[in-house]
């Protein structure tokens, strides 16, 4: 078979006319945004002028993320680029792919198109390169997301991702970002934090598969077309929602079929956008940065009476019990030869490991955003910040029950949602202190949060204080779409606008801290692992075990597991975090020490 066919493509009288391509069902669109024959980085890379590519390695992923330096231009007015471009597999032709995927050695090559830690640091190196050679920097995006295996977890692979975003944030030279196929959770969100986005007309820009959300939402991964429908996956509505800035139109039909026209449209886009970015000069690059990404993401107010009729403290933390040593052992508790225990647990072995069971591995409790703020803050010197105060989510897709959801919530959390900002004390010393409720949809990141990061971090730099924040949750909320995950590179310019005023970033890393969480504020500034604490990094443990088919070490994603591996600041237990964290900003402001240890 010379060429693929996608299931409607096979249908009498189909014909790939931009009304044909109108007509498709959601998820048909999704399928077609990833069609094998769709133009892949290497194809687009032949636009440019005098490619060369550059940080080439054989290690384990590396191929899905390729690096150049070239030129892009009309005439004489050529300007420099680095070329950041995530290829999806060996070729865009569909007779060679099948050939060259019937070796074994190229499956594994190619990782399904899945970027590893080792793609990652190569993007990272090359936006670092590009910064000494004055080059402006294009990503080229087109990822079905980041590799989901322990090996990519005990390589960092959150934290690279994260460090991905945060070298665009502080991108010295302009950034421009091209959506050309799908662009699918952590794997397209890490390069696409730019100074402009753009996507290909029938790319789609999604925080997860609409199979994997339809398998959360409806128990069933057969209702995908309309998780994919509520989603608001296509790149139209991604401009309708204001997370790209334009489209570069499939002028004669979609890229697969016509495949001039849509390498022409590319270059005469992107030619026009970096040469825009070019002769804005590159002196207030950061600057014009922070005036983009205020921008970016929506939220609704609620006002002072709504909230009162649920706002109370809510406290999980277990205390010490009035009478004797020993409290009631949770329930279906195990040793190792599966045997039930029953005997009560000794409250001070519990407290001293951060309420896990010894035995089986069971967290009693995972604390609320007001238990940290006890533990962590002076008695009674919090106050809420009145900026981030009556900032609520907003439902932009009409997701199915979220209202109802989120009322549910606020009831459950007694807060208004996930995410609390304000002023503190910490053994004396002023901060800007930012917790996350977990049991507020699993603490998951939203636009809302995006934006309380945003003005917390202007609060810090006005009142020159530290910034500490204490992160939890699953990932980006899927409630929310794409607009989720693309207010973490607006988190990252946040956190370095305060990093920029001199001023330390201390982060709480908790348990569970995944996903959009872990990749965004838990991979920044000074970072505290709790003792004992688990389930922390990119992707679940769950996501894992399914995609590879077998079980993760026993260890995993624990903070000890994470400290062998090398990506551990320092850890505390809660109880501890206020102490620790004075020693940190006493450090910090001693004459002899310029930055956190």
């Amino acid at each position: 078979m010379k060429h693929f066919y996608l299931p409607f493509e096979k249908r009498a009288g189909f014909s790939c006319s931009h009304e044909a391509v109108e007509a498709l069902s959601e998820y048909e669109k999704y399928q077609l945004s990833f069609h094998p024959e769709r133009p892949k980085y290497l194809d687009y890379l032949t636009i440019f002028e005098t490619p060369e590519e550059c940080l080439s390695n054989d290690e384990h992923g590396s191929c899905v993320i390729q690096t150049h330096r070239a030129s892009l231009g009309t005439g004489e007015n050529l300007i420099p680029v680095m070329l950041i471009g995530q290829q999806s597999g060996p070729t865009s032709d569909f007779s060679l792919m099948k050939k060259l995927m019937k070796e074994p050695e190229n499956i594994s090559r190619w990782n399904h198109g899945m970027p590893t830690p080792a793609a990652f640091q190569k993007a990272i190196d090359a936006i670092q390169l590009a910064e000494k050679e004055n080059r402006i920097v294009i990503t080229v995006i087109d990822t079905a997301g980041a590799d989901p295996t322990e090996e990519s977890e005990a390589g960092g692979i959150a934290w690279k991702i994260g460090r991905c975003m945060k070298a665009l944030a502080e991108a010295r030279v302009p950034t421009l970002s091209v959506i050309i196929n799908r662009g699918c959770s952590g794997g397209a969100i890490a390069l696409t934090g730019c100074d402009v986005v753009l996507a290909m007309e029938y790319a789609t820009y999604l925080v997860i598969s609409p199979e994997a959300c339809s398998s959360i939402l409806f128990h069933t991964r057969e209702k995908a077309n309309l998780a994919a429908e509520i989603s608001q996956i296509t790149a139209k509505e991604a401009l309708k929602n204001g997370i790209i800035d334009d489209l570069i139109l499939e002028t004669q039909g979609p890229a697969h079929r016509f495949r001039e026209a849509a390498l022409n449209s590319f270059r005469n886009s992107v030619t026009t956008w970096i040469g825009k970015l070019h002769a804005s000069g590159f002196d207030r690059v950061f600057e014009t940065r922070v005036q983009r990404w205020e921008k970016i993401g929506q939220w609704s107010t609620i006002s002072e009476n709504e909230i009162l009729a649920f706002e109370k403290p809510v406290s999980f933390f277990i205390p010490k019990p009035e009478k004797g040593l020993f409290i009631a052992r949770h329930k279906q508790c195990t040793d190792n030869e599966g045997k039930n225990i029953v005997d009560p647990v000794l409250y001070s072995k519990l407290l001293s490991d951060n309420f896990v069971c010894s035995s089986c591995g069971y967290r009693y409790v995972r604390l609320t955003a007001h238990d940290y703020i006890d533990l962590v803050l002076d008695r009674d010197s919090f106050s809420e910040h009145p900026e981030t105060r009556y900032i609520v989510d907003r439902d932009i897709l009409g997701f199915p029950d979220y209202p109802h959801k989120i009322e549910a919530a606020r009831h459950k959390t007694g807060a208004a949602s996930s995410f609390i900002t304000g002023n503190g004390t910490i053994e004396g010393e002023p901060v800007v202190f930012c917790a996350t409720n977990f049991n507020f949809f699993g603490g998951s990141f939203c636009m809302s949060t995006g934006e309380k990061i945003w003005r917390a971090a202007k609060i810090a730099i006005a009142g020159k204080k530290p910034l500490i924040i204490q992160a939890t949750g699953g990932g980006a909320r899927m409630h929310e779409g794409c607009s989720s995950m693309v207010s973490i590179p607006k988190l990252h310019v946040a956190v370095s606008s305060v990093e920029k005023a001199g001023l330390p970033v201390i982060t709480i890393v908790t348990d569970p801290t995944l996903g959009g969480v872990a990749i965004g504020v838990a991979s920044r500034g000074f970072r505290i692992f709790e003792h004992n604490a688990g389930n922390i990094g990119f992707s679940g443990k769950r996501v894992i075990e399914q995609y590879t088919g077998h079980k993760t070490s026993k260890e995993f994603q624990t903070t000890s597991w994470l400290q062998q591996k090398g990506f551990v600041d320092k850890t505390a237990l809660p109880t501890a975090l206020r102490h620790e964290i004075a020693t940190i900003l006493r450090m910090h402001t001693a004459p002899q020490c310029n930055a956190i240890p």
